[in-house]
């Protein structure tokens, strides 16, 4: 497709389709490095969980093909449907759910088990992205309008303290929150309502003696180091050795039954040991450029007056970023322990099958931007 005199114009862009497939194979390598261990013992095959991962990785694929050919607008008028769907899911797992480790937050589903939370998530921000274009101007005018999303989202963060998942409510919560703040709300709303949210997420921490005991344990965790503090006293020992360029893949030590989930939760403490400080960054880079380029596509959307668009680029950019963070924050000891996993790289199919179908919304939302903009320039010469 020629733009101007010439110039030759893409209509996907290239360098979020290499990032992408970068974060899914660095993801395979170092699931494969932190559970060859672990797979050898408990199944008796060593590259148990690297063949489930590469199938999470070709279903991802798929999402990210099925979500570039689905038009925005078809997922615009499917928005309501996303919301029942997603407080269904929720609710569902509680009625018919699988306990692992004292939470219900997964489905079995034969072969896989789906954790409800996920899809939630990504749903629940198509459902607020159609809402706001809807409302825009009560959103931002009257009280109510800005309202009326809240009680939504009070709601799925009931559902998800139910389970409990208290780390996929505070990732709710930020997205929905920040999405509100980007569709131009009022600054007094919005500072009573980030108030009313601090104050909410205190008084759920320290709800449970459960809770209670991670904060306890976070403050000072060498003084629990073989307590609530035992996962996070392990994971600093894994970034002390790596230092600033680890001591070489497959070479961890930490990831020898010493430290719990290394393969899931605490996969980036093992990325610090066997690639330091180096390899750290990189991941880092990598998934800031996903947060970068989704607030940059939203931004040229809202340019073209496509509203849903633009507040669903923002809000997959939060969900994707404010995960990723609280789960870097929790692996070096600046956050809480909680079970989130890292976006693309984790083990885990719901996790990566609802990353790369979001990351294919994306590349759906930035190629009609393209286009639009094509037939713009176009239209003028």
């Amino acid at each position: 497709m020629m733009r101007g005199s010439g110039s030759r114009q893409p209509l996907t862009d290239r360098t979020l389709i290499i990032v992408l497939i970068g974060l899914l194979l660095t993801g395979l390598v170092m699931v494969t490095s932190s559970s060859l261990n672990r797979t050898a013992t408990l199944h008796h095959m060593s590259f148990y969980f690297t063949l489930r991962q590469s199938i999470y990785i070709i279903g991802g694929i798929i999402m990210v093909i099925i979500a570039i050919v689905i038009p925005q607008k078809y997922i615009e008028q499917w928005s309501v449907h996303a919301l029942f769907i997603a407080l269904g899911l929720l609710f569902l797992v509680l009625l018919i759910g699988k306990e692992v480790k004292g939470s219900i937050r997964w489905l079995p589903l034969g072969v896989i088990n789906l954790q409800p939370s996920e899809v939630a998530k990504l749903f629940l921000v198509i459902y607020i992205a159609s809402y706001l274009k809807r409302r825009q101007d009560e959103v931002r005018k009257s009280w109510w309008g800005f309202i009326k999303p809240l009680i939504i989202l009070l709601l799925a963060t009931g559902l998800l303290l139910a389970e409990p998942d208290f780390g996929a409510s505070v990732v709710l919560i930020v997205t929905i929150m920040g999405m509100i703040f980007l569709a131009g709300t009022g600054l007094r709303h919005y500072c009573v309502l980030l108030l009313v949210t601090l104050l909410g997420i205190t008084l759920i921490a320290v709800s449970e003696p459960y809770r209670i005991r991670r904060l306890t344990s976070y403050m000072n965790p060498w003084a629990y180091q073989f307590g609530s503090g035992y996962q996070l006293t392990q994971a600093l020992i894994a970034f002390g050795r790596g230092g600033w360029t680890g001591v070489g893949l497959g070479d961890s030590i930490q990831k020898l039954f010493y430290l719990p989930e290394a393969h899931t939760d605490f996969i980036f403490s093992i990325v610090a040991e066997e690639f330091g400080l180096t390899g750290c960054i990189v991941i880092l880079l990598m998934l800031n450029y996903i947060a970068f380029k989704a607030l940059r596509i939203g931004q040229t959307a809202e340019r073209r007056t496509a509203y849903f668009s633009a507040y669903l680029s923002y809000g997959i950019g939060l969900f994707l970023m404010s995960q990723a963070c609280i789960n870097i924050g929790v692996n070096t000891g600046l956050l809480p322990t909680k079970g989130l996993a890292l976006p693309f790289i984790s083990y885990g199919g719901s996790n990566l099958l609802v990353s790369c179908f979001s990351t294919g919304l994306l590349l759906r939302i930035d190629y009609e931007n393209r286009c639009y903009f094509f037939k713009q320039s176009a239209y003028r010469q």
